[in-house]
């Protein structure tokens, strides 16, 4: 079974929850957010879990493959390259972004970025994103 490694470098940031009014929808805050749920939610997948729909937890404003087709739109439509599928599939599945300050990362967070930047636009106005 894989186990994560532990990265003391990167503590996860406190986000406040956006939860719309009309329908209870908790909102993501960034395409960040988005991407490692969806990362989290297809390692559950080949580790043989089932989806059963909303069971009294946490709704999201979609469903992970929502997600994985915004991205795949971008590489389709040429905004993202293979390098940067690549850069968002290893760090989306070790369960954080790649760290600055470490020389081996330096151009994985720039793709990183690059990469989220395009992936914010799409979500926002698909409302997946919180627009404030």
């Amino acid at each position: 079974m894989y186990q994560p490694k532990f990265c003391n470098r990167y503590m996860y940031r406190q986000h406040r929850q956006p939860v719309t009014r009309e329908t209870g929808v908790l909102l993501f805050c960034d395409a960040e957010e988005a991407w490692f749920w969806y990362m989290r939610a297809q390692r559950a997948r080949t580790e043989g879990a089932r989806f059963r729909g909303p069971s009294g937890g946490t709704v999201r404003p979609c469903d992970p493959d929502d997600i994985y087709r915004a991205v795949m739109a971008l590489h389709r439509q040429g905004l993202i390259g293979v390098e940067h599928l690549k850069v968002l599939a290893r760090f989306g599945y070790d369960d954080h972004p790649p760290d600055s300050r470490l020389r081996d990362h330096a151009r994985a967070h720039s793709l990183w970025h690059e990469a989220l930047d395009r992936l914010t636009t799409v979500l926002r106005k698909k409302d997946i994103i919180d627009a404030g």
